[in-house]
């Protein structure tokens, strides 16, 4: 599979999630198989009324290219702007945002909002592949309800604009993210475009990754919660006891060196719970990690987990 100059034997996404695809997590998840790793959601508006947040959401290291950069936006001019403000940066693929379900975000018109207006959508596309020469792909869903299932004509609409990949969440937006996925609409994206297709929706292993590919046509298949304690879903490995505490050790390193003590500390607790999900000792430590303030202690409570 191609997209603009980068190519991929085994096309296995990382997927964009707000408060989870952070530097250290996207570096573990590449080191372990992901072919590209997208990074958090990034908001055009707050680029454009020089929000100082947004520059810790675009930190990216050498150890995780490729590397997607997501946008999100209202109109076409605050999404150029926004692509050429980011251009200065090292990311690999420019990506933007039509499928987030989140109520301020479709309030304003942005994320799956704009899948109810195919013309703003493309020329939204149109105006980042114009300022930028990364290449622009485009995250969508299957539509906006059960009666706007419109992901293969959008899709069409997207690829005329310049749009080089789509990637498809086959639910609804007003599933958010219950419910099961529609592959079979993610199939039919795929039928429509002559540009890849990446499918994303309730892959919970390797197996079944390759599986919908298979199965659909697919080019590639995105993977999100899944990923969640399991950066090992990229390879198709079982890692056992052992491998699963020094992963977190280096995951707990690798966050304290980006944030600090204090908010790495607050970020790892998430990470723990769900690298601890169904293992024995896994309560009382998620219990113990809540009032772990340091790296050190962090590491002594991951030693106690008995293999």
């Amino acid at each position: 599979m191609k997209i603009g100059s980068l190519s991929f034997d085994k096309p296995l996404f990382l997927a964009p999630m707000a408060g989870v695809t952070d530097q250290p997590f996207r570096v573990l998840c590449h080191e372990m198989g992901a072919s590209v790793v997208c990074m958090e959601m990034v908001s055009a508006n707050a680029i454009k009324y020089g929000n100082k947040k947004t520059e810790a959401f675009v930190d990216i290291s050498p150890l995780e290219h490729p590397v997607s950069m997501q946008l999100f936006g209202p109109d076409p001019e605050t999404i150029a702007l926004a692509a050429k403000y980011l251009d200065k940066k090292p990311f690999d693929i420019l990506d933007i945002n039509m499928g987030c379900p989140m109520p301020k975000i479709v309030k304003n018109g942005e994320g799956s909002a704009l899948m109810r207006n195919p013309d703003l959508a493309a020329a939204i596309v149109k105006a980042a592949v114009e300022a930028t020469d990364r290449p622009v792909t485009v995250k969508i869903r299957a539509g906006f309800n059960d009666e706007e299932k419109n992901a293969p004509d959008l899709a069409r609409r997207l690829e005329d604009a310049g749009a080089t990949m789509i990637v498809v969440h086959g639910r609804t937006r007003e599933q958010y993210y219950s419910g099961e996925a529609d592959w079979n609409i993610i199939k039919e994206v795929k039928k429509s475009v002559s540009i890849p297709v990446i499918g994303n929706g309730d892959i919970r292993s390797y197996d079944e990754a390759m599986r919908r590919m298979d199965e659909t046509g697919v080019d590639g298949v995105m993977i999100g919660r899944g990923a969640q304690g399991n950066p090992w879903i990229f390879c198709g490995h079982k890692p056992d006891v052992a491998e699963v505490k020094a992963m977190m050790k280096r995951h707990a390193r690798l966050q304290i060196e980006a944030k600090g003590d204090h908010f790495g500390v607050l970020q790892m607790r998430k990470h723990v719970a769900w690298y601890t999900g169904g293992m024995r000792g896994g309560a009382v430590l998620r219990q113990a990690i809540n009032q772990a303030k340091s790296l050190d202690e962090i590491e002594e409570l991951i030693d106690q987990i008995e293999e």
